[in-house]
């Protein structure tokens, strides 16, 4: 969900120019010459754009490329006058900040960690957030330029104008925190946001079409199709947590229940209560479990390889449902490599063929996803080009 700032002065630029700027914060530091090929400008479309972009402040020459013909080049990138973003990662276990130029030049990065484990968005996240953005722009620098967008990846589905906010509970990440004005702010759901990472930079790099499955204290999917990031008619595309569990003779599912099961804190349980004496003491959390089973431990391996074919089977009925072709595994837990061959020969007995990976972000893959979000939101309004 994105809100747009009011419109603030910002110059009226040509097509051409608005071209060249969003190449530049895509793609990273770049010559004329590449940029006017890529772009299929003549070189005076070329110059005057520069010379346009200059004047507003929004690109910067930096030195100099030697050419293939001896010719050296001149190279530009994004400059300070387009000023900068903030991503956050309200996440369950951590807050998460990235600042970052329009084109990710990390200007500043905070982490901290909570008191505890929060299941569920609530004020005391609310309030970190509030302390660490706040924190973050007093140390900001004037070469950083004006604060453009104002990104928040939260742990619920988020809808959008109009939406029932009060059921997905996505405005409590504002109860104490109130977003600076005149700031495009977009909020929008942490497993959507990972999936958008591990498409630009990550395991699922080139591919239109995948699915990105988080497992960690809660499970989640964000789903990519067609390029497209789905969200579904109340956001709530992807919310696997949701699915109801278990199956059988006398039970009874219940909503939610495969989260239950799945998250970290129900497995620990499982371990400590089935872990053998002869085994030594149990692992206090699954970082321990993990180093454990690396380390040949019989106990944990046995319960990371049944954990492996209890999310494949979650993993096969997503492939079921969507066919993505791709699934990367992502998450506290999912991102484990020692879970890949367990998932994958598990999902792909139970449904259609599908490769698993394992995601290449790890932590970071949440606020590198909102960081593009609030990145393109930036671009957007900056270039009067909002929907």
């Amino acid at each position: 969900m994105e809100q747009t700032a009011a419109t603030a002065s910002r110059p009226g630029l040509a097509g051409s120019a608005r071209a060249v700027f969003r190449r530049l914060a895509l793609d990273g530091p770049s010559t004329r010459p590449q940029i006017g090929l890529i772009l299929g400008l003549s070189r005076p479309t070329m110059s005057a754009a520069i010379a346009e972009l200059e004047r507003a402040g929004y690109v910067e020459l930096i030195g100099a490329v030697q050419g293939p013909l001896g010719r050296s080049a001149a190279q530009y990138r994004v400059g300070s006058g387009a000023g900068h973003v903030i991503a956050v990662d309200a996440g369950a276990t951590h807050i998460r900040l990235r600042v970052s130029t329009l084109d990710r030049r990390l200007l500043s990065t905070r982490v901290l960690r909570l008191p505890s484990s929060q299941i569920a968005i609530n004020e005391q996240v609310s309030s970190a957030v509030a302390g660490e953005v706040a924190a973050i722009r007093t140390s900001a620098k004037a070469e950083w330029g004006p604060l453009r967008a104002l990104g928040i990846a939260v742990p619920t589905r988020v809808v959008g104008p109009g939406g029932d906010v009060a059921s997905s509970r996505q405005d409590v990440v504002f109860s104490a925190f109130h977003p600076p004005e005149g700031v495009t702010l977009v909020l929008e759901n942490n497993v959507n946001c990972a999936a958008v990472a591990e498409q630009h930079y990550g395991a699922a790099k080139g591919e239109k079409t995948f699915a990105y499955v988080q497992i960690g204290l809660k499970i989640g999917m964000g789903l990519i199709l067609d390029d497209q990031l789905i969200r579904g008619r109340a956001g709530a595309t992807g919310e696997i947590g949701h699915l109801s569990f278990p199956f059988g003779p006398g039970l009874e599912p219940q909503a939610g229940a495969a989260e239950q099961y799945l998250g970290t804190e129900a497995l620990i349980a499982r371990v400590h209560g089935d872990w053998p004496a002869e085994a030594g003491p149990p692992p206090a959390d699954t970082a321990e479990l993990l180093s454990l089973a690396e380390a040949g431990s019989t106990a944990a391996l046995c319960h990371v390889n049944r954990h492996a074919a209890d999310i494949g089977a979650v993993v096969a009925s997503c492939v079921s449902v969507v066919d993505p072709g791709v699934v990367v595994l992502g998450g506290g837990l999912g991102a484990s490599a020692l879970l890949l061959p367990g998932v994958q020969e598990t999902a792909n007995r139970l449904s259609y063929a599908a490769e698993v990976r394992s995601s290449l972000l790890g932590s970071d893959a949440t606020v590198l996803g909102i960081e593009r979000l609030a990145i393109e939101a930036a671009l957007a309004h900056l270039l009067g080009e909002e929907d």
